[in-house]
């Protein structure tokens, strides 16, 4: 049952589990951007830095029999491609960055400084849609969502990846930079489809949180804990439209002392990742 929606990964959330969300909660008239093309913000003149470099697919041998299938549909439907066409159409790069979608043996997902490669493991995307199920989700709705939070997931590696390649200052936790660096993209850029991926990723951290306990390993961990990710995925929601998405508030997912500095919280995550990415910004 892992297969049928697939096809919408990288480039559908209601009133489901821990984030009540009416059906109404964006409409075509309401939305930041043109969801089919994101354009990161581009300034008006090309930036100041040389293109050395691509996104480039590289497709990895599926090693177990479980996932074939699945890895033949995304490669026919070239999802990889397209969001690779899309990311060099923005950015230049002073090397290149390898795309991967393989079975790791592990829920993971994650951007390798040695070798420049993101990696998307088809174990997370199984975990995310077993997670959404387990909320009580039929199986359409989860599959839904776990396309939604698994493009939240590949923005924030892509986010790890331009880090790392640009050298960019990062003042604070970068699992929390990559955090915003995947909301600033999804909900500035991306229109519906962004918010609904932050929404997803929000609801996961949420319905996660209530499946595992803390310990020390998890308070070591780089990552921030689950709630706070839930936290502020939420306010960086609520930040970038307080009156469009005034529900969050009033319906008590997120505390009104937190929602008071939201609306500065997202502009300032917003301009600073427009000014990191405006030298390397293509036209």
């Amino acid at each position: 049952m892992f297969l049928p929606l697939m096809m919408a990964c990288f480039w559908s959330s209601a009133r489901e589990s821990d984030v009540e969300v009416p059906d109404e909660y964006v409409s075509d008239s309401d939305a930041d951007a043109d969801a089919s093309e994101p354009n990161l913000a581009a300034p008006a003149s090309a930036g100041s830095k040389k293109d050395e470099g691509d996104f480039i697919v590289q497709h990895m041998e599926v090693a177990g029999p479980k996932y074939k299938e699945i890895d033949r549909q995304v490669k026919e439907a070239g999802l990889l491609e397209n969001a690779a066409a899309k990311l060099n159409r923005a950015l230049a790069l002073p090397a290149d960055i390898r795309l991967r979608i393989k079975d790791c043996k592990e829920v993971n997902a994650f951007y390798d400084p040695n070798d420049r490669s993101v990696t998307m493991c088809y174990e997370l995307m199984e975990h995310f849609f077993r997670t959404f199920k387990s909320s009580g989700l039929p199986d359409d709705k989860a599959y839904a969502k776990m396309n939604d939070a698994v493009r939240f997931v590949f923005l924030h590696e892509i986010g790890h990846a331009l880090i790392d390649q640009y050298k960019l200052p990062v003042a604070g936790n970068e699992e929390d930079a990559a955090d915003r660096c995947s909301a600033y993209i999804n909900l500035k850029e991306l229109g519906e489809e962004g918010l609904r991926a932050v929404y997803a990723a929000a609801d996961a951290f949420a319905i996660e949180s209530k499946q595992s306990e803390h310990s020390s390993r998890s308070l070591a961990d780089e990552h921030l804990l689950r709630e706070q990710r839930f936290y502020n995925s939420l306010c960086m929601i609520y930040g970038s439209n307080p009156e469009k998405h005034s529900r969050i508030v009033d319906q008590g997912y997120l505390p009104k002392e937190r929602a008071a500095r939201c609306k500065g919280e997202y502009q300032r995550a917003v301009d600073s990742w427009i000014n990191l990415l405006t030298p390397w910004r293509k036209n």
